[in-house]
């Protein structure tokens, strides 16, 4: 399997089952499956595994990816942009929580972990940050699950650059 390059600045600790990343960012780790092994060689990590069982090939693609995504997290970060779309649609940060007025009769107060930047710009973009790719993606996925974009008119959270495919209102027959 292809290594991992480390980049300057971040280093990786093996102990027992668990893979401690740590970077100008922050610091990650993760809990090894049995059957899976990663060891750090000149300048880059290598994911090995113990057979050739079906189980452990499977892991092996899955523990290299999130060891990279740790790596890249601790260097980079990991960014999400939300866009909101709609009259009256609008959002803002309030402390810990991110208040979301998406035309429904209350606004919806979504707490932000502690170890996520969220930051909204002109009421309708929404720009989450932070080191660990597994909780930016569910923070959004969980925004723009409040209000996902329809069909009909566009209205809705979505990512920033997703194409919403729209369909045809009702045509009044005679």
């Amino acid at each position: 399997m292809k290594p991992i390059s480390l980049p300057e600045k971040v280093k990786v600790s093996v102990s027992g089952s668990t893979v401690q990343v740590e970077g100008p960012k922050g610091k990650l780790d993760f809990a090894l499956p049995q059957g899976i092994h990663v060891k750090e060689e000149d300048g880059s990590v290598v994911v090995s595994r113990a057979t050739e069982q079906r189980e452990h090939r499977a892991l092996h693609g899955t523990v290299r990816s999130i060891v990279n995504n740790m790596i890249t997290g601790v260097s980079q970060g990991f960014i999400k942009e939300l866009e909101i779309q709609g009259v009256g649609m609008r959002a803002a940060v309030k402390g810990q929580d991110l208040d979301l007025s998406l035309g429904k009769s209350h606004p919806i107060l979504h707490p932000i972990p502690a170890d996520l930047t969220v930051s909204v710009a002109d009421n309708t973009k929404i720009k989450v940050e932070g080191i660990d790719k597994q909780k930016v993606g569910q923070f959004a996925a969980e925004v723009r699950g409040y209000y996902p974009p329809e069909p009909y008119k566009g209205k809705g959270v979505r990512y920033a650059g997703e194409r919403v495919r729209r369909k045809e209102g009702k045509s009044v027959g005679k």
